[in-house]
């Protein structure tokens, strides 16, 4: 048998094979060996993000590493699916080349389908067509994904009947009002009612953000990014002064916040 690690290193059969090698039950990897859809699925969901982040930064040789890794999710689920005779790599590759046709009629139809220009909303309304009938306006969005990202699909579901708010003016009270009841159920002490009502503002915030064309989701992956690279220098200017941040207080480790902005060219505040 032909080591996959002797084979061509560009082709995916190679990857294929190291994949059926990882997980042969004679000599294959213990961890590989281990993992179920189940088990793997958070790594698939990890790897998105790096993929996601690596566009983010414009980090050109990151985003080719992190979609080998993503494909590499793709040939480890493939491969469990072929164990259990359940799919194999080739079925997952002619099921997405026959949902790419069927979806593009105006790149490859026939002549009359060519020369019809696709809609705003093409892509949603191709989807729509392949579900089952009665299984509703808001179907197919994935539970799985992240809240805010979620919350955004499921709003433009139901803009495209028009259940939406007309302006974004009324979304700024609606903002408003969540805001206060969430204090005023944390001022109640009501925990539990606390958690709906920031699910709620939240829910609010992600649909404002959809209006403005924001995405929620990565606006919240760059307000991470921020939070770390400020609370970094602080910790880094703490420890120029010899003192850490146990030794530190809020105001000195807020005016340290303070100029971590202004090197970022952002006001105060």
């Amino acid at each position: 048998m032909t080591n996959p690690a002797e084979l061509p290193l560009r082709e995916i059969h190679t990857l294929l094979a190291i994949m059926r090698a990882l997980r042969d039950p004679n000599g294959g990897c213990p961890w590989d060996l281990e993992q179920t859809f189940e088990t793997i699925a958070p790594y698939t969901i990890e790897e998105a993000y790096e993929v996601a982040e690596a566009i983010r930064t414009e980090d050109v040789d990151a985003l080719c590493d992190e979609l080998g890794d993503l494909l590499l999710q793709v040939v480890y689920h493939a491969q469990m699916a072929a164990e259990a005779d359940e799919f194999t790599f080739d079925d997952v590759v002619e099921a997405i080349c026959k949902k790419m046709v069927r979806r593009h009629p105006h790149v490859f139809g026939d002549a009359k389908a060519r020369s019809v220009m696709p809609a705003k909303g093409f892509w949603e309304d191709a989807k729509a067509k392949e579900r089952t009938a009665g299984s509703g306006t808001l179907a197919g969005v994935p539970i799985a994904l992240p809240g805010l990202t979620r919350a955004a699909k499921l709003q433009a579901k139901a803009a495209r009947v028009d259940f939406d708010w007309p302006a974004t003016e009324g979304m700024i009270a609606k903002i408003t009002e969540e805001a206060n009841e969430v204090l005023n159920a944390h001022q109640r002490g009501e925990q539990q009612q606390v958690s709906e009502e920031i699910g709620d503002l939240l829910f609010v915030l992600a649909n404002f953000a959809r209006h403005c064309g924001v995405d929620p989701e990565a606006a919240l992956r760059t307000a991470n990014g921020k939070f770390e690279r400020r609370f970094e220098y602080v910790e880094a200017a703490l420890a120029k002064r010899g003192k850490s941040l146990e030794d530190s207080n809020l105001a000195e480790m807020d005016a340290l916040w303070q100029e971590a902005k202004k090197r970022e060219g952002q006001p105060d505040g």
